[in-house]
């Protein structure tokens, strides 16, 4: 939710609307053959979205409620990576930033992906 909340665009008006906005933006950027995404969400699964892989991209939600679910989520997934040292994560949590970056994973911002998501129209 950092990466969507990175843009106040009224997302927190519509949250699931908000999750399917950024879906759909990144089946984009998978389809450009550029990237393998996962995108790691908390909260209910929303019931057309549920785990899975959806037009190539994954989608994992966090095992449990409450704080930082999602990011143990994130932890959890780059943990099982054969070679975590090929992951990127978008994040602007610093907390989360520094536990995959122990793991090995490269980071960035949200902006980043931002704007390669608005490159990609």
């Amino acid at each position: 939710m950092n990466v969507i909340g990175a843009r106040p665009d009224g997302w927190w008006r519509d949250r699931d609307g908000a999750i399917r906005r950024l879906l759909g933006r990144l089946q984009r950027l998978v389809a450009t053959g550029e990237a393998d995404v996962t995108l790691a969400l908390d909260g209910r699964p929303l019931e057309d979205v549920p785990e899975g892989v959806h037009d190539g991209v994954r989608v994992a939600y966090a095992n449990r409620s409450g704080p930082n679910a999602a990011d143990d989520r994130i932890v959890e997934l780059v943990g099982g990576l054969a070679h975590p040292e090929d992951a990127t994560v978008v994040t602007s949590d610093r907390a989360l930033r520094a536990r995959v970056a122990e793991r090995g994973a490269t980071v960035v911002g949200a902006r980043a992906l931002w704007e390669r998501l608005d490159e990609l129209g």
